[in-house]
Order: C-alpha cells, then structure tokens, then sequence
C-alpha cells in the first residue's frame, strides 16, 4: 500500500513555534500548483503500487483554493485512495470550501486547533480564535464529514493546568474520530525560541509537561480512544492510514518544495525552497537529494518508529539489551511478544531508542 504526500508550504501567518518549511508569498499559488501537477504527473507511478492513501499537508493547504485542490486530487487519481486527508487552518474554513474539497475527494480533515484559549492562541501565533476553532469542526459535521482529527498543543508557555483541562474538555466536546496532541519542541531559529532564550518566556518545566501528557492520555482512554502512537489518539478503526504508513515503513511519494519520499529503502527529498522547486519542475532539471538507508539504518528507523506505536516492535528483531528497561518498567512484553513502551516509558522514549539503537 503506498501513499502521496504533497505539500502546500503557503501560510498568511507564520506560527511562532514553527520550523517546518513555509512561505508567506501567497502571490505564487498559482504557479506553484502548476509545478507540483508536473511533478505529480512525472512520479505518480514511481512507488509501482496502487495510492491507497493521499495527504494534502503544509504549511497550510487551506490557502489554496477548492479548484486547486481539486485538480491535485484529479491529477494523482484517486480511484484507489480509502483515506484523502486534507490539513486545514480553523480561519480559513467556509462552507463553500468545504463543499468543494469534500466534491474533491476529500474525505478525512486535519485541523490545526492547537487551544482553544485566544490568549495562548495569539501568544504562539495562530491566526483564528477558539470560537473559530469550535465553530470550524462543526462546520465540517454539517457538510458531511464523518471523520475529523484535530490537533492540540501543550507545554507552551504561560499555558496553565486550568487551560490545559479546558482544552482537552472543549476537545472531547466536540465528538470528532481523532485528535493529535503535541508537546511543545522548542527548535532552533523559531520564534518562541528566541522569546525563551531572551528570558520574555519561561518554558513550562518537564514535569509538568510529562504529567500534562499523562492526564491528556488518562482522560482520552476513559472517552474511548485508543492511544495507537505516542501523539496520536484515534476511536477505534479510525485511525489516520497514511500517517500509519510511515510508522510501517510502507512506500510513500512526496510531491512539492520540501517533500520527502521512501521507496525501494532509498528516501529522497525536495529542495525547501520556493524559487528553486518551481525553476527545478519547469524547467526539468529539478535536483532532488537522496540516500539509501543501509541494514543499520533501517533497523534504527524500525526501533524509532516501532517504539512510538502500541504495536511497537518484534522481541526478535532487537539487538540491544532490553533487560535493564523491562526491569524499570519502561518496556513490556505483550503476550503476543512484542515489546511495547509503558506509559512511563514514553517520559524517556528518546533514551530508550538510542539504548537500543546500533
């Protein structure tokens, strides 16, 4: 099963935490949907697979217009796709939006709420507010979608347990299938960095970001969702396909400025820039850079990636001593002998990865 993943880097408004790559030259849409339509129609067929799955990410899709997305879709085929996931900013949603993605194809949203508290909202830069953000899932309900993530974020600064809670509540409150949630990384070059570095922020301590995350677990598992990945809760058999796939190491294409690829253990990646993507598709001389991933490495991304998930990873397929964390009760066997993270274990998930890696 393979999936594509093409990416819309345009946003009006950068976030304050944000290191992925975006652009705020909205002006070039056009042009830049008329370069990723090459690419797409170059390497469609390049995973020699059936696309099963399609994720429309950013930056923020939602800039494009319906029309946009719609000869996207139009262009990779989506005869085989049983998940089409579109990510979309709560202030960009309206009901002709909607209407035209889902005639699309469109049949899975990712919408980034992040809080649902304006003051924290505005602090970390996003650009709608908590009503917007209520009003935005709704929206989608009424227009037919059966099958809605959302995204939340903690351990931001100045965010409080108070607000924490509400979040979650607010969350729950609004019956969607799936909801991400994501603890603050502070990464280089971003804003909210600087703001922590120059002493204008305190950053929320460890741990009560870890105990954040447990009650966020805690309260998710008693609404019924299944915790399948460490940032991802899902009600059962809703769980988000296409992202799955990277966790299995299946086969993925991925289109547009910055995009990576994973096929055949080669992966490869787009130029993150604008200018040099659409110059690189027009004119085919696009450089795309790779590497092909050697016994080592696939079976570090095997450990990487197992460990984040409930299936987590075979006991045969460890080569490092898992004695010491069994014992700690950072690891588990299940009775299907499998080694899993316990719940304790994901505070120290990073730690445990690199003592089994090799």
């Amino acid at each position: 099963m393979a999936g594509i993943y093409v990416h819309i880097p345009f946003c009006k408004k950068r976030c304050a935490y944000c290191d992925f790559f975006s652009t705020t030259l909205l002006a070039r849409r056009k042009e830049y949907v008329e370069a990723v339509l090459k690419e797409i129609e170059q390497r469609k067929d390049e995973a020699n697979e059936p696309i099963r799955t399609i994720y429309i990410g950013g930056g923020t899709p939602s800039t494009l217009m319906h029309r946009h997305i719609r000869r996207l879709l139009e262009a990779i085929g989506t005869q085989d796709a049983t998940e089409i996931t579109m990510e979309l900013n709560p202030g960009d949603i309206t009901y002709p939006l909607l209407r035209g993605i889902r005639e699309a194809g469109v049949n899975r949203l990712s919408i980034g709420i992040q809080s649902f508290q304006p003051g924290l909202l505005q602090r970390i830069g996003r650009r709608h507010n908590g009503m917007e953000a209520f009003q935005a899932v709704q929206m989608a309900k009424y227009m037919g979608f059966d099958n809605i993530s959302i995204d939340l974020m903690y351990a931001l600064p100045t965010q409080t347990w108070e607000s924490w809670k509400e979040d979650i509540g607010l969350a729950l409150a609004l019956n969607v299938q799936h909801i991400s949630a994501y603890g603050l990384i502070y990464e280089e070059g971003t804003e909210l960095t600087r703001r922590v570095q120059s002493g204008e922020m305190q950053a929320i301590d460890e741990e009560t970001e870890n105990a954040m995350y447990d009650y966020l677990c805690e309260q998710l598992k008693k609404a019924g969702f299944v915790h399948y990945e460490v940032s991802n809760f899902a009600l059962p058999g809703y769980e988000a396909k296409h992202n799955s796939s990277y966790w299995d190491g299946r086969p993925y294409i991925g289109v547009g400025a910055g995009a990576h690829s994973y096929i055949g253990h080669v992966r490869s990646w787009n130029p993150s820039n604008l200018s040099a993507y659409i110059r690189g598709i027009q004119a085919g001389t696009l450089l795309r850079e790779s590497e092909t991933l050697t016994d080592t490495d696939r079976y570090n991304e095997r450990i990487m990636l197992g460990l984040r998930t409930r299936k987590g990873v075979k006991r045969s397929e460890i080569q490092g001593d898992i004695t010491p964390h069994l014992e700690a009760g950072n690891l588990r066997r299940t009775t299907g002998g499998r080694i899993v993270a316990t719940q304790q274990g994901l505070h120290i998930l990073n730690t445990i990865i690199e003592d089994l890696m090799i």
